[in-house]
């Protein structure tokens, strides 16, 4: 059972996130002969002021 984490920042649309996770799972059943529904996805939207790059919060900049 494949299990991938994926964290962006937030604000994507609907139809991206939903294009994005149809990708994935056709890439990984394809690629290691999983079913596609043992294939599971976890996305993690990250705020802006919860991510950082040297020393600055994203929000920051």
């Amino acid at each position: 059972m494949p299990l991938v984490h994926i964290d962006l920042i937030e604000g994507r649309s609907e139809e991206q996130l939903k294009k994005l996770v149809k990708d994935i799972t056709e890439v990984i059943s394809r690629d290691i002969q999983a079913p596609k529904d043992h294939v599971h996805i976890v996305l993690n939207e990250l705020p802006t002021n919860r991510l950082a790059d040297g020393g600055k919060l994203r929000s920051d900049t």
